[in-house]
């Protein structure tokens, strides 16, 4: 195990209490006392959120903040037409899926409706994390193999599978021996088709073999990547291995990118699976993998498969909303439009602590770097926090913590654009200071 700590470092720390008013100081006590020293605030200064409506949050002292990171919430926070179907739907039932109810089938034949022809089956979950453990289960299952490969910082979920294939939780070191931990493509797409022809290779040789690639198409925790043609050779690679691809879309999908449905359309890709979580529901427990009938099929022909609240009733109205939304307010072309605009802004500005600005839609990953160009986590986390100072939320991501990610909600508009870009240059100029 690392010792150092793994995952953005923009996370309180105790010494950071001593600024603090006493509500907050007494919340984070009791909270650190009942909930244990596992879980994480964001800022310097955590903030106490009471409400939220489209694209801002309200602390509890009245303050209005801008939401530029929160994707759970990816057609807006407390959306009415969200909030009323599942207010609607949780007056009449809320069950598992072992009954039938034609709303799960109805959402599972809309969903599969957005994806290539290939994917032809769903299975609803709960969260991502369920999603990609299940996906490695029917891998392993199709193939016979266990190995698995991802990227060098990749998070794919918390459970014991999930957690082995996120580096960026545990850190590579930990990782159990079936996995393998390949270069990202955010620095050299080469590197990481060359990485996973290596690790296929490291994985024979163990006797092994490999079940699985999991990429998060817009490779988020590695630091940003939603373009380039190298998922279409490492594709050919893992399926000439007998593997599968497993595009992981709880980051990238549902719009986010403003190319499509899904992340891996912009990669010119069809995968083998599909995995999806948070934005599907608007904040309810619904997530889900999907396939090729060949693979689900197989795996049920002589496995059985059950989640109580994967796919409830009232989780289904609220994911059915959320794609009402989506197509009827036109959030995937709002997507590319003010994401154009967006990054035509961060890009103009005169800052040069600004490097490489990466991402499409509403989704990107702004390095900070220092005055050799490097990394430069201090500053990127003095501008998290400064952002932070000035109402507007963002985060780090990557190895080296030193790029901001953005990844606003999907009714992002151009005077949220606005209101970014002008916090982002009042930090960078409070910084020079």
């Amino acid at each position: 195990m690392t010792d150092r700590p793994v995952g953005p470092s923009t996370y309180f720390r105790p010494e950071h209490s001593a600024g603090l008013d006493a509500r907050t100081r007494e919340l984070i006590a009791r909270r650190d006392h009942a909930m244990g020293g596992a879980y994480r605030l964001f800022y310097r200064q955590p903030v106490e959120f009471v409400r939220g409506a489209g694209t801002k949050l309200y602390s509890a002292d009245g303050e209005e903040f801008l939401d530029a990171y929160n994707n759970v919430p990816s057609v807006g926070h407390a959306h009415p037409r969200v909030v009323a179907a599942i207010a609607a739907q949780a007056a009449l039932l809320n069950t598992h899926t072992r009954y039938l109810h034609p709303a799960v089938i109805e959402y599972s034949e809309r969903l599969l409706a957005t994806m290539p022809a290939g994917i032809g089956h769903v299975m609803l979950t709960c969260t991502g994390s369920e999603a990609n453990d299940l996906a490695l289960r029917i891998a392993r299952d199709a193939t016979g193999s266990t190995g698995a490969i991802v990227t060098s910082y990749a998070y794919h979920g918390v459970t014991i599978a999930t957690a082995n294939l996120s580096p960026s939780l545990i850190g590579a070191d930990a990782v159990e021996p079936w996995v393998r931990v390949v270069p990202s493509p955010v620095v050299d797409p080469a590197a990481f088709v060359d990485g996973v022809r290596a690790a296929i290779a490291s994985l024979d040789a163990a006797g092994l073999g490999l079940a699985a690639l999991f990429v998060d198409t817009v490779f988020s925790s590695d630091g940003v990547q939603a373009s380039g043609t190298f998922l279409g050779p490492v594709a050919e690679l893992v399926r000439a291995a007998g593997g599968l691809l497993v595009a992981d879309e709880v980051q990238a999908g549902f719009g986010r990118m403003g190319h499509g449905m899904w992340g891996f359309e912009r990669h010119g890709i069809v995968p083998d699976a599909v995995t999806f979580g948070k934005p599907a529901g608007n904040g309810m427990p619904i997530a889900g993998f999907a396939a090729r009938d060949a693979v689900i099929d197989g795996f049920g022909a002589h496995q059985r498969y059950f989640n109580t609240f994967g796919g409830t009733p009232v989780s289904v109205a609220a994911a059915q909303a959320v794609l009402d939304v989506i197509e009827g307010e036109g959030l995937i072309a709002n997507a590319a439009a003010v994401g154009d605009r967006l990054s035509a802004a961060v890009r103009g500005l005169d800052a040069p602590e600004i490097g490489d600005v990466r991402g499409v839609g509403l989704y990107y990953g702004i390095d900070i770097v220092d005055s050799s160009g490097g990394p430069d986590e201090p500053l990127a986390l003095a501008v998290v926090n400064g952002m932070r100072d000035r109402r507007v939320l963002i985060a780090a991501s990557g190895p080296h913590n030193h790029t901001l990610k953005v990844r606003p909600p999907l009714p992002f508009d151009d005077a949220d654009a606005d209101r970014f870009v002008a916090a982002l240059a009042d930090t960078l100029e409070a910084t020079r200071n």
